[in-house]
């Protein structure tokens, strides 16, 4: 189980500096991460730390669009997760 919370905290660290850089290019009027690169973070395990900077940094949050897709994303995590933790640790 520790090796899934790893896996959790680092994918969540790097959602939320990526998260963090692309509002700053936003405010800069620079090359932006796209949204489905950040879709993809939040799929791969990063959705806490996605959450965390939207919330945080104010990033990502007016956009009804991205919030729904982000939101599926998470379900289909929690989805992933319980599925690993059901059949393949045998809980």
């Amino acid at each position: 189980m520790i090796p899934i919370v790893a896996f959790y905290a680092v994918a969540s660290l790097f959602a939320y500096i990526t998260y963090a850089v692309d509002k700053k290019a936003a405010i800069k009027n620079r090359q932006r991460v796209s949204e489905r690169s950040l879709h993809l973070l939040g799929v791969l395990g990063g959705w806490p730390g996605a959450l965390l900077a939207q919330q945080q940094l104010r990033h990502k949050t007016q956009k009804t669009s991205f919030r729904l897709v982000f939101w599926f994303t998470v379900a289909l995590n929690l989805v992933g997760l319980w599925a690993v933790v059901v059949y393949l640790l045998d809980v």
